[in-house]
């Protein structure tokens, strides 16, 4: 069922798409995958992360499909972008404001210290909640009730001191790596001023962006003297990269806003390229796939070599049950963009739906190129299952499903099914080696556990 009613195609649900840090998988945190966006969000990541040193390999940078106004990161070198910050934000140049933020926080070590500084926090709180309790085991209840009061008190000052130190940190790391990469700081300026606006209009609460990035006009203040003094103060977005960040806001909104608040945002009177993307996707959520089909065929007739606007054609075609249509718009989108993982997941994904022995054979071949470059994505390993699964080759399709879970964290199914898979493959051979790795590596962890 799965295999038929799940396509990897335009945006895509992290459930089982991709291996997120532990901390993401125990919050519960929702990824969304889109080649369109993660390639825009990568082009802005990638000449900061140098400019700071960093390796941009190394840095992460995932979609998260949350409306929240926020953008936060995590250890190692991980940065979250909120749908609704990117759908929020106006501009590229705003957007890559708050990613230097987050990536001064990479490049401060700030991540590391901040777990650090909970634990010293946490210390007086602890004692006194050790003080507290003693003093209500002698009679003295409400002596220790203010005792353990006062000791979170203390905890929350103490830690509160420590982020705005960070966050003031972040800020001046972000202005230096703007100007390096000869970028203007007034975006950033500008989200800053927006927060501090809202924040003084009494009750607007600005959720958990708020609290990890503290405004107010005091910040403003010294951001203002910074960006002042920058020489690239008055260097603007270029046209291109304006209107990709206007059609992956659009893209993004027709997928993740109500369907109701989408169309009030982009009306169909609005006849603009943006509009017309956003109406495609929330028409197909609708259901109205005749619609959704004549918004992006006018697309595709106006710029017929967009490999994007071919994908979310063949998700409507899927959509509408109708894999056999999705595939040709599927092989021109690879045919565009030969490189990009997630479009080979997607055409496999709609050969697989046929249930066709050659076309399953094509499928296997597309999906061994995405893994060849994200082996860690947990839903290419699944359809990679399937695809060995319909050409009756079950020791692969155990060897995959091996992956699929030593991947995803399961290394007990990960022995039983490398066990099923070694047992099968030729000796010696480089698959049958692959489960005896998986077998010993599974295996290690298992004790250590």
């Amino acid at each position: 069922m799965l295999r038929k009613l799940t396509f990897a195609a335009g945006f895509a649900a992290a459930l089982l798409t991709c291996v997120l840090p532990a901390q993401v998988q125990a919050q519960g945190i929702g990824i969304l995958r889109d080649t369109e966006t993660e390639e825009m969000l990568r082009s802005y990541e990638t000449p900061l992360a140098r400019a700071a040193g960093l390796d941009p390999e190394a840095v992460k940078v995932y979609l998260v499909g949350d409306l929240e106004i926020n953008a936060f990161a995590m250890q190692p070198a991980n940065i979250f972008i909120c749908a609704g910050i990117l759908l929020w934000l106006r501009t590229p140049n705003e957007l890559i404001g708050v990613m230097a933020h987050e990536t001064g926080h990479i490049s401060g070590a700030h991540l590391t210290r901040g777990s650090f500084a909970i634990k010293q926090a946490m210390v007086p709180m602890l004692l006194s909640m050790v003080a507290g309790v003693a003093a209500m085991i002698a009679g003295a209840g409400e002596a220790g009730m203010a005792l353990m009061g006062l000791g979170q008190a203390v905890t929350a000052a103490r830690f509160a001191a420590f982020t705005r130190v960070q966050e003031s940190t972040a800020d001046q790391i972000a202005l230096k790596l703007l100007n390096a990469t000869r970028q203007s700081p007034m975006g950033m300026l500008r989200t800053f001023q927006r927060f501090a606006q809202q924040e003084a209009m009494s009750a607007y609460k600005i959720n958990r962006f708020a609290v990890d990035h503290p405004v107010g006009q005091d910040r403003v203040a010294d951001l203002e003297a910074l960006v002042d003094a920058s020489p690239f103060r008055e260097v603007q977005d270029s046209p291109q990269s304006l209107r990709t960040y206007q059609m992956v806001q659009a893209k993004l909104a027709g997928f993740v806003l109500p369907v109701k608040d989408a169309m009030i945002r982009f009306p169909v009177t609005d006849t603009s390229a943006p509009a017309r993307y956003a109406r495609s996707l929330a028409y197909m959520r609708m259901p109205n796939f005749q619609k959704a089909l004549a918004e992006i065929d006018s697309l595709i007739a106006e710029e017929p070599n967009n490999p994007y606007f071919y994908e979310v054609r063949g998700q409507i075609h899927v959509s509408m049950a109708k894999p056999a249509l999705a595939i040709p718009d599927y092989q021109k989108a690879v045919r565009l963009r030969p490189g990009a993982p997630q479009l080979r997941l997607a055409l496999a994904s709609a050969q697989l739906a046929m249930e066709n022995q050659a076309l399953a054979g094509e499928a296997l071949q597309n999906l061994k190129a995405a893994l060849l470059a994200e082996n860690d994505d947990l839903f290419t390993w699944y359809q990679t299952a399937q695809a060995y699964s319909a050409l009756h080759n079950e020791p692969m399709a155990n060897l995959a499903t091996a992956e699929l879970n030593y991947n995803r964290g399961d290394m007990q199914k990960a022995i039983v099914f490398a066990t099923r898979a070694r047992a099968k493959l030729p000796q010696g051979g480089a698959d049958w080696e692959r489960a005896q790795d998986i077998l010993g590596a599974a295996s290690g962890l298992m004790r250590q556990r």
